[in-house]
Order: structure tokens, then sequence, then C-alpha cells
């Protein structure tokens, strides 16, 4: 079965870096379409990036660009999300996303864009 399992998370300071990971299975990965989003307590879950089968289109959120890089390794079936100058708003739980398709329609920032999710990794930044 289609697995995605996240890692990388923990905590860090303000201003500190952390790279998140997510490794699937169970799913021709080189043909799926990839996101990250986040959840916080009693907020509802938000875009963060997304990144097509190839890499070379990728979407932010507003409050991601200029910080947050994901990239892909077709090889390694993980998509990554290399997050810097980390805010305390940025604490969250950081899902990895899997749509069936390769490319994304203009609704790559919707939650029902996709198909398969990971458990999350929690991403707690201090002050």
């Amino acid at each position: 079965q289609v697995q995605l399992v996240e890692s990388g998370g923990g905590l860090v300071q303000a201003g500190g870096s952390l790279r998140l990971s997510c490794a699937a299975s169970g799913l021709p990965f080189s043909s799926y379409a990839m996101g990250w989003f986040r959840q916080a307590p009693r907020k509802e879950r938000e875009f963060v990036a997304a990144i097509n089968w190839t890499g070379g289109n990728v979407y932010y959120a507003g409050s991601a660009k200029g910080r947050f890089t994901i990239t892909r390794d077709n090889a390694k079936n993980t998509v990554y999300l290399q997050m810097n100058s980390l805010k305390p708003e940025d604490t969250a739980v950081y899902y990895c996303a899997a749509k069936r398709t390769p490319v994304f329609s203009r609704n790559y920032y919707l939650v029902t864009e996709y198909n398969y999710w990971g458990q999350g990794t929690q991403v707690t930044v201090s002050s």
C-alpha cells in the first residue's frame, strides 16, 4: 500500500533551519506530484509548497516564499522541504501529500487535490 513517511521535524530556535524529508513507497513516485502542508493547533491544514514530477515547477504559499525550498529526488522516492529563517508562527505538524498525477491543475494549494497523506512530523520553533 502507499506509504508516506515524514522525518526531520524537531525543536529549533527562531532563525534556525530544518530539513524535512518524506519517503514514499507503494506508488510510482516519479509519476506523482507532491506537496507539503502544515497544521497548527486549532487551525485548518494549510498549503506550504508543491512540486511537479520533474521538479521543474514549484509552488509556494506566501508565508514560505523566500524561506522554504521544496525539492525531490525521484531516484530515492523522496521529497524534501528545506526551511530556513524559521519563525515561531511556523510551528505546526507538517504533512507530506501525494497527488495521483504528475502535474498540478491550478488547485495545487487545496487539500482535496491530493490523494495520499503521511502521518506528519512536528516542527516547533521557539522564540
